[in-house]
């Protein structure tokens, strides 16, 4: 129980501190003149054109392995500095390689890792489904499809069942597609919104 707990109160405090961290990261971005000139985008993606797409990978999968960090955040991040479609990509590269590894993760440390991360509330939602077998899979899918479900909760409940790996990753590989296309797509015409706006 007392590791638990303990594991719990860290998770807590990374999240405090990623989150605070990443608004931090975006007023940086906005002093820099990020949303005011696209030259400046353009001089951060030619300074760092491996560093920086490996970056926002990495960045992908540890908000997706570790949800810490928003999501949200990071995907316009990417779209403001890489373009509509690196940006898409750089995103969904991420988040496929981050939920494959989060699936895993839940598969060999067990319910109580996935309780670290998944609020009761959320868990017990969905434990009726669990028991449904491929019912539960499809319905998995098309969570995963669109865009409005806790998707890591998700990841790391359906870890807990009989799910093949390979019909994760079937699900994960094509579902992603809609959701960060749409998040990639929403952010472009915000941003620009917001650059005429500034």
């Amino acid at each position: 129980m007392k590791s638990e707990q303990t594991r719990q109160r860290i998770v807590n405090i990374v999240t405090v501190v990623a989150f605070l961290s990443s608004f931090a990261l975006a007023f940086y971005l906005y002093k820099l003149g990020i949303f005011k000139d696209d030259n400046v985008i353009k001089s951060m993606v030619d300074a760092h054109p491996i560093f920086g797409p490996l970056l926002m990978i990495g960045l992908q999968i540890i908000q997706v392995v570790v949800p810490v960090v928003p999501a949200g955040i990071l995907c316009a991040s990417s779209v403001l500095i890489f373009g509509p479609v690196l940006g898409f990509i750089y995103n969904y590269i991420g988040i496929v390689l981050g939920s494959l590894i989060l699936f895993h993760m839940g598969r060999q440390y067990g319910k109580p890792f996935v309780m670290t991360f998944v609020p009761e509330k959320t868990y017990n939602k969905y434990l009726g489904k669990v028991d449904k077998g491929k019912k539960f899979d499809w319905f998995f899918f098309w969570m995963i499809f669109a865009p409005v479900a806790p998707d890591d909760a998700l990841v790391l409940i359906a870890s807990q069942t009989r799910m093949t790996y390979k019909f994760f990753t079937f699900s994960i590989v094509v579902g992603k597609i809609f959701g960060v296309g749409l998040y990639s797509l929403a952010w472009t015409y915000g941003l620009e919104w917001l650059k005429n706006f500034l």
